[in-house]
């Protein structure tokens, strides 16, 4: 695979990215604990913040030969960086098995494994994030966990899934920050988010400077009087941003990256995204223009910084990795969209910023479009040009029923018209949310099976059965907020973050971080998952047990409720049960296919879910607010499943993304199943969903392809559907790079919500994305 216009600097770059193989690294989780030591007694939002500032003061900074910009998480690309002081148990347990597990591997060495045993482990335990919350999770919560309906997320690792307030950063600076941060402290002086305020703003001015100390004492000895230039004139940048507003581009690409490892360092947390990177560097990007900057360098700066974003990975746990396989940290960047009027916003930079995917053909950054009825034929030409590369980047966002979904929500249409996302496909307001977007997944296959085994005699007709799931539904959603609620109230006791509190909106003028409520916008997003297989088993169940057709039509039952569940029991293995599984799978509709039958069973099912979740209040003063998605977890979540009705097998995956349908069962074409995904009600899903769609790419070649593509986004907008992604990528190909990764690993395929190299995941995670269906236009 080969990279169009990357500069000779990008090229080595990104080269090195992958020369060396994944290490865990102790650093930060050795600093972190070194401070948290000598700040016994101190209110917990001050001893997070001495400790941020312990780990900018210390940690070792990294000045690459070629590139024109700093900022390092670690000493070798994509570590994996720990945090004991979240959960010491699960890296204990897995300190032999990071080497081999079977997803998102990190070598370790034996001298680290030995420190971690004999010093982070026995400090932290009992004092984490993740003790707190057990200690105060509802027995009754613990063991409904035990069901995998629902897994409240988020009990080990730092939250991140937010945007900060990039423009203000950029057209303040942090000395105006840290200005208003002294004042607010002045007047409340016993305020100890103000206290800590201060403490992390000034550690972050003194970080900038740290960096340019070591950009200045590199410059003499530079190999070039070229590379000399350019560290003097790093220097010079970094001088300037450590307090004042960003001038140009340069200063602005820096300023945001720096920011970004700065928050990585106080929280590890994924998806700390970036926004409407188009808007917010637009007025910098046109002052490099006016100063006479060329494309060329231009380009090279923003090639730096997408590279940048591909030096931070996620380690998580062997469970976890499962379900966000490929490492994604979630540096999601959005182009497009409309402005505060309604009007489309997109602009040069909009282009731009899509065309370097072009250059870098890498995961991050997790480039995203946002369409609507007014976007441009040019816009939408560009990005399906990009689509067709096959990395599964840009995916396109609907302001038709996204815009909408946050104004149901209570967000102001200033605010609405502003979305971003975060992560994969989770929506947020940026510089004003503070959403929990991630904190559980509910499996709603799994409230089947649970219904249908505290009903061993069946029910009276298929509306009984349809009731008794949705009560099931209700009776888990309640515990699941429970669990929800508890594992907020630890991150706001244990793991107040106050760098990133003091970027978003309005933390500093209520003196309150942003798990206190300090944030605009304070909701709680939870995916409801198992759409496709939820309608497909009822609608497999409704005719063939119950002998409902059509409109009331009655027909003859070709199975008895006990029998069916007696096959389902048998994994579908006993004699006879493979033609009954085949008449499953092969005679009844499926969701996907623009059947209204089913396509209304799914939609019943997740509408009742989402209303459900709606109804309840977080301990931020927020609502709860559905998604529905899945990152990878389709593949676990479908392990806790028996067999179900729609024929599928005991632990086989479920639908993946969200939205998409059952794979393989999508038969009559991609346009049948946006009709399909069209009649969910998609505006209650403002917490994000997911649709995947495969295409073959010899239907995108060419001019015709190009609009071929064009409109099948635009039939997407006007059918009201949140989201679209795309992988563009032929069978043989994927079959080629499973068999022989040595061939491919260059290969980029979206997962779910993010892209990911192909040989660095799972068997599982490649299976499914091979077994999806190959669509032509």
């Amino acid at each position: 695979m080969e990279d169009d216009m990357l500069a000779p600097r990008t090229r080595t770059i990104k080269d090195g990215l992958f020369a060396s193989p994944r290490q865990v690294t102790l650093e930060r989780a050795l600093l972190y604990t070194e401070s948290w030591r000598t700040t016994e007694g101190e209110p917990v939002i001050v001893r997070r913040a001495k400790a941020l500032r312990h780990v900018l003061e210390n940690h070792e900074l990294v000045l690459d030969d070629h590139d024109l910009l700093v900022g390092n998480r670690s000493t070798t690309p994509r570590a994996g960086v720990l945090s004991p002081e979240m959960s010491p148990y699960w890296i204990l347990d897995e300190l032999d098995q990071f080497p081999m597990r079977p997803q998102d591997t990190f070598a370790m060495s034996e001298e680290d494994k030995a420190t971690y045993r004999d010093v982070l482990y026995p400090y932290w335990r009992g004092h984490s994030l993740n003790d707190w919350y057990r200690e105060h999770a509802d027995v009754e919560v613990l063991e409904a966990q035990q069901t995998k309906i629902f897994a409240v997320a988020q009990t080990d690792k730092g939250q991140g899934h937010i945007i900060c307030d990039f423009p203000s950063v950029l057209g303040r600076g942090y000395g105006d920050v840290l200005r208003e941060a002294r004042e607010r402290r002045a007047t409340a002086p016993d305020n100890a988010f103000y206290q800590a305020a201060v403490i992390v703003l000034e550690a972050m001015v003194a970080y900038v400077r740290r960096y340019e100390r070591l950009v200045r004492s590199r410059v003499d000895a530079a190999p070039t009087p070229e590379r000399a230039a350019e560290l003097s004139r790093l220097a010079e940048v970094l001088a300037h941003v450590a307090t004042e507003p960003a001038r140009d581009l340069y200063d602005a690409l820096q300023l945001v990256w720096l920011t970004e490892v700065a928050l990585q360092h106080e929280s590890n947390a994924s998806s700390i995204s970036l926004g409407r990177m188009d808007q917010f560097l637009w007025p910098y990007y046109q002052a490099s223009v006016d100063a006479g900057a060329t494309p060329a360098h231009i380009r090279e700066l923003i090639q730096c910084f997408y590279l940048k974003c591909n030096t931070i990975v996620a380690i998580r746990s062997t469970e976890s990795a499962e379900f966000f396989a490929g490492f994604p940290i979630g540096f999601n960047l959005v182009v497009g969209g409309v402005d505060d009027n309604g009007n489309d916003a997109s602009n040069d930079l909009s282009y731009l910023l899509l065309d370097v995917q072009r250059d870098t053909r890498l995961p991050q950054p997790n480039l995203s479009l946002r369409v609507h009825k007014g976007t441009p034929e040019a816009l939408y030409a560009k990005a399906c040009d990009i689509i067709r590369l096959g990395d599964g980047i840009p995916q396109v966002f609907n302001d038709e029923v996204n815009v909408d979904a946050f104004l149901r929500r209570g967000v102001s249409l200033a605010d609405a018209c502003d979305y971003a996302v975060v992560g994969c496909v989770e929506l947020s307001i940026p510089g004003r949310m503070y959403g929990l977007h991630d904190i559980s997944m509910f499996n709603m296959v799994r409230c089947l099976e649970v219904t249908l085994e505290r009903n061993p005699d069946g029910f009276a007709d298929f509306e009984a059965l349809e009731e008794a799931v949705e009560a099931t539904i209700d009776e888990y959603v309640a515990l699941m907020v429970r669990g929800c609620n508890v594992c907020d109230r630890a991150h706001r006791e244990t793991s107040p973050t106050p760098l990133l509190s003091c970027l978003v909106l309005d933390s500093l003028e209520k003196g309150a971080d942003i798990t206190a409520a300090g944030a605009r916008y304070n909701p709680s997003g939870v995916q409801g998952v198992g759409t496709a297989n939820l309608a497909d088993s009822l609608m497999v169940m409704k005719r063939a047990v119950f002998g409902e057709g059509e409109d009331g039509e009655r027909l003859r039952p070709v199975i008895g409720y006990r029998e069916l569940m007696a096959a389902l029991a048998r994994n579908w293995s006993g004699e006879g049960d493979e033609a009954l599984r085949q008449r499953c799978v092969n005679r009844y509709p499926k969701y996907g296919n623009d059947v209204d039958e089913v396509d209304e069973i799914g939609a019943r099912f997740l509408a009742h879910y989402g209303h459900e979740v709606e109804r309840y209040e977080n301990v931020r003063g927020g609502h709860f607010q559905p998604g529905s998605y899945t990152v990878s977890a389709h593949v676990p979540l479908g392990k806790a499943c028996g067999a179900t009705p729609d024929g599928r097998f005991a632990r086989e995956q479920l639908a993946d993304g969200g939205l998409s349908p059952m794979v393989g069962r999508d038969k009559h074409g991609p346009t049948a199943s946006l009709r399909s995904v069209s009649k969910l009600h998609n505006v209650l899903d403002s917490n994000g969903s997911l649709l995947n769609v495969k295409f073959s790419p010899a239907t995108l070649e060419g001019d015709l392809g190009i609009r071929k593509l064009t409109g099948y986004l635009r039939a997407f907008s006007r059918l009201d559907i949140q989201h679209i992604q795309f992988n563009v990528v032929d069978r043989a190909t994927l079959l080629d790079a499973q068999a022989h990764p040595e061939r491919h690993r260059d290969l980029v395929v979206r997962v779910a919500g993010y892209s990911a190299m192909f040989v660095e995941l799972s068997k599982a995670i490649q299976d499914d994305i091979i077994n999806r269906s190959e669509h032509v236009l």
